[in-house]
């Protein structure tokens, strides 16, 4: 049951995070991406708060990871973007749509799905240095091209593929002894994954909406942290329940890709009318 309250905490403070940072990055000043616009927005103390937030909520998804699958605790952040939008029209006065709230019920039907389904295990161990070797490409791969990379999306699904590398990585430490995980290469190639995911959503934040990046984001991570989590890394599920993640995997990637384009719908139709 403890794994299921940090999963839960989790999501909330990935949400007050992601409009935290969205309103950050959106009023930084001008100029390039990646380290350089995180070095900017680091003078921001509504994008420390946001960070504060993701911090916390990756903290608590890491000791969710000690005992739920991937498949399980990755949903279940990714349902922040929905928490978000709640947040966001509670305080921001954003507007929610019908679809939106239909697309919310439609990730939540997923979420109940994969919690019904999950059997809590230990993730198997990752030799460290095939560990470093297998998780560590994408990780370079994605330092190298990000002054290649233009528009929202791309950027959006780049920390997506990274923050997928922090899962996978932290899966396999988080039963260590906490004052071990230090003493671990994968620790640091997890947190060097993280500030490389970091820098692409402060970019990806930067071009397009909260709502949008995230959802981009979070279906990247969803999808490849549920293949590698229950191919290679011990994920479990309740016999005769493997459909139910099939299906629980399928509504909330979807939930989360249907309110990116509701938004960026929303925001084209939007422009398109003040451009009359």
């Amino acid at each position: 049951m403890t794994g299921y309250l940090h999963l839960a905490a989790s999501a909330v403070l990935y949400a007050l995070g992601i409009v935290a940072q969205s309103v950050a990055s959106q009023r930084a000043a001008e100029g390039g991406g990646g380290l350089g616009l995180l070095a900017r927005l680091a003078r921001d103390r509504l994008y420390l708060l946001g960070f504060a937030g993701q911090v916390g909520g990756f903290a608590l998804a890491f000791l969710a990871r000690a005992r739920l699958p991937l498949y399980l605790v990755q949903a279940g952040s990714s349902c922040a973007v929905g928490l978000a939008t709640l947040f966001g029209l509670a305080v921001l006065g954003w507007r929610v749509r019908v679809v939106e709230v239909v697309v919310l019920a439609v990730m939540a039907t997923g979420l109940v799905l994969l919690v019904a389904a999950a059997t809590p295990s230990t993730a198997h161990d990752v030799p460290q240095g095939a560990g470093i070797v297998l998780f560590g490409l994408p990780v370079v791969a994605l330092v190298l091209v990000q002054r290649r990379i233009g528009g929202a999306v791309p950027p959006a699904a780049a920390a997506g593929l990274a923050f997928a590398v922090v899962a996978m990585t932290s899966r396999t430490l988080a039963d260590e002894p906490l004052p071990t995980v230090p003493l671990y290469p994968l620790a640091w190639l997890m947190v060097a994954a993280a500030l490389v995911g970091q820098s692409y959503l402060a970019l990806a934040l930067r071009r397009g909406s909260a709502t949008s990046t995230v959802a981009t984001m979070d279906a990247i991570t969803v999808v490849l942290t549920s293949i590698v989590g229950i191919a290679a890394l011990g994920d479990r599920i309740t016999p005769g329940r493997e459909w139910w993640v099939a299906a629980g995997v399928a509504l909330v990637v979807a939930g989360v890709l249907l309110l990116g384009s509701a938004d960026r719908f929303a925001r084209a139709t939007t422009s398109a009318e003040a451009a009359r």
